[in-house]
């Protein structure tokens, strides 16, 4: 049988009035099988399961997870970096521990007031 026949046959299988039941026969006839040896499964998970494919798989996670981290610490870094600088711009040009904690003109003993309950 033909690439093009067994293109055509596949082509034809997607249309609705195309009756499957002819189409294993076509290919039979032709001399296709599909049989299988009883050890062919085995053989798949061995070569599936292999050391060899899951050390593959490992490398891949662990390169992706550190694409991964990398992309999120620079996003990190990037919005620290606006911060400080609104900071700066909204406090007059100054950094101070008050400006980074956001407080205000309030003076440290009424803080201690306002934490310490009393």
């Amino acid at each position: 049988m033909e690439h093009s026949e067994i293109k055509k046959l596949i082509i034809d299988s997607l249309d609705a009035d195309f009756d499957t039941a002819e189409f294993p026969e076509k290919l039979e006839l032709e001399g296709i099988g599909y049989d299988f040896n009883e050890d062919f499964e085995e053989k798949v998970f061995k070569t599936i399961f292999s050391e060899k494919v899951l050390s593959i798989r490992d490398n891949e996670f662990i390169s992706n997870l550190s694409l991964l981290v990398g992309r999120v610490a620079i996003t990190g870094i990037a919005a620290i970096i606006i911060l400080l600088i609104s900071i700066f711009i909204t406090e007059g040009g100054s950094f101070s521990i008050n400006s980074l904690v956001g407080l205000g003109d309030v003076y440290d003993e009424g803080l201690i007031c306002l934490l310490g309950g009393l």
